[in-house]
């Protein structure tokens, strides 16, 4: 699904159904934007190194990378 899609889905829910919990909605919406971004950057950077994949992997599981 789109971000688009998603929030358009948030927003729908939030006026016909008052009350309703989004939280799993906004967090999907959350990562769908993020992997857009991903994406977006990394088909405009030159390839990266298998140690910086696995830096940033770490960073997404909530890892420390320092």
């Amino acid at each position: 699904m789109s971000s688009t899609k998603t929030r358009s889905q948030i927003a729908n829910t939030v006026k016909n159904h008052p009350g309703t919990d989004v939280t799993e909605l906004r967090r999907q919406y959350k990562a769908e934007r993020l992997a857009e971004h991903i994406e977006k950057v990394v088909a405009q950077a030159p390839p990266l190194t298998n140690e910086q994949r696995d830096r940033l992997a770490l960073l997404l599981r909530g890892g420390d990378a320092a």
